[in-house]
């Protein structure tokens, strides 16, 4: 079996105007959808981060796509994740929103390659992707309701000969109160069994409020977590720390209060002085296996957020389940606006790897019926769980008119890269700009 064809499709979707520390989200997400066809006719599909420069990064590895045996191309490519540099700042989510750092853009093209790989090899063979690397550790997967301050909107663009505008089906969201509807309306669509707030947007006193309110709506058998995506000085983080004991334990965390793992290692040894041992998490002070020495030297991080995007794809995350698991580190998963595709390798990497036993993170409830590309409408969420489906590969096809569409809407919009700075100049304050520490 070889492969034949390569298709590269940059798509845009609708995103609501959440906000986090790096700014707001733009009323498009972008994303990329790969197919490798082979020579019998079967199909392998991905998804991953989009914009313009991923896509010619796609087509530059054509010549060594076309004619490479799926069952080999993973470790053909294996150097495009082997050779990256060493632990540094730059190379750090720190200062990058997800998918827009250029020093883990090899990653994010391997990992999508072998996906589809997988996809494909898996398809031809009849199993399961997460049957094909050693098998199954559960037949669902448990996710968050992944819960944001945001204004008032559902995404997509009104005007024009079409109407692209989505309903605000959570209303606006920029108080404890309104939060805690908004959760509680996610809880009752999907069955989440565990909450995580993105945070770093409004005074840590309030943000601290909204996890209090959290607590008593959803009462003491919910985990929850709060993700301010380094908005905290050490003294801050400590403090919130402080305030939200009770409320972050039995499952939850406090995943990346400050900048970089010097500051995460001196939250975490004032909070163990204070007798507080509510464990520190990050999916952006550690992104790669080069900074998990220091990470576990200097007592960092005790919960590692992985992501088959950019960590290198569903076998590097087994990988790093069983380091993690070798130095008493749990492990989760980060998540970034996605379709079923992502949805479902993301559910393959996690029912493959034992030691991933938090639940994932996902922003599909943000995403729109409209927009999804998986034939057969959108990957059910049940009981805060996603199933295994009951066919070959990823489980699932595309459908072609809606990736059309959703082409169509990528030429058409004026967003081809991510910029949250850009959009809370333009929408809330024009003097904005990301401030480490802002509190």
């Amino acid at each position: 079996m070889r492969i034949v064809e390569l298709k590269v499709h940059s798509i845009a979707i609708a995103d609501p105007p959440l906000r986090s520390s790096y700014g707001l989200h733009a009323p498009y997400a972008l994303r990329t959808v790969l197919e490798l066809v082979s020579d019998d006719g079967v199909t392998g599909v991905s998804e991953t981060l989009g914009g313009d420069a991923i896509a010619q990064q796609f087509e530059a590895l054509r010549p060594k796509l076309l004619g490479a045996d799926p069952f080999r191309l993973a470790g053909a490519l294996l150097p495009l994740i082997e050779q990256l540099p060493g632990t540094s700042l730059d190379r750090s989510q720190t200062f990058h929103p997800p998918g827009t750092n250029p020093l883990d853009a090899n990653a994010r093209l391997y990992s999508a390659i072998e996906i589809a790989a997988l996809d494909l090899i898996g398809k031809a063979v009849g199993q399961p992707v997460c049957d094909l690397l050693g098998g199954r550790v559960r037949d669902e997967v448990p996710f968050s309701a992944y819960a944001f301050y945001k204004h008032a909107g559902g995404g997509g663009e009104s005007g024009g000969q079409d109407n692209d505008a989505r309903d605000d089906e959570y209303g606006e969201a920029l108080t404890p109160e309104s939060l805690v509807r908004q959760v509680q309306r996610m809880i009752a669509l999907y069955g989440f069994l565990d909450v995580k707030l993105k945070a770093g947007v409004l005074a840590p006193e309030l943000e601290i409020e909204t996890i209090r309110q959290l607590r008593v709506a959803l009462g003491p058998d919910v985990p929850l977590r709060i993700d301010p995506n380094c908005a905290w000085s050490v003294e801050t983080s400590v403090k919130v720390g402080e305030a939200l004991v009770e409320e972050l334990a039995d499952g939850g965390y406090l995943e990346d209060p400050t900048a970089e793992l010097a500051g995460m290692a001196a939250v975490r040894a004032r909070l163990l002085a204070a007798g507080i041992e509510t464990p520190l998490a990050s999916n952006v002070a550690v992104t790669s296996f080069a900074d998990l020495p220091e990470a576990v030297r200097a007592s960092a991080v005790q919960i590692v957020l992985c992501d088959p995007h950019y960590w290198g794809g569903v076998q590097q995350v087994q990988h790093l389940g069983k380091i993690c698991q070798t130095f008493g580190l749990g492990l989760s998963m980060h998540s970034n606006s996605h379709l079923g595709v992502s949805l479902l390798a993301m559910t393959h990497a996690a029912a493959a790897t034992p030691h991933l036993s938090y639940a994932c993170d996902t922003h599909y409830p943000w995403q729109s019926e409209r927009d999804e590309i998986v034939a057969g409408g959108r990957v059910p969420i049940v009981n805060g769980c996603v199933r295994i489906p009951d066919k070959p590969g990823l489980g699932v096809d595309l459908d072609y008119d809606q990736l059309a569409r959703g082409r169509e809407r990528y030429r058409t919009c004026r967003y081809h890269m991510r910029d949250d700075a850009a959009e809370m100049r333009k929408h809330v304050d024009p003097d904005w700009r990301r401030v480490l520490p802002r509190w």
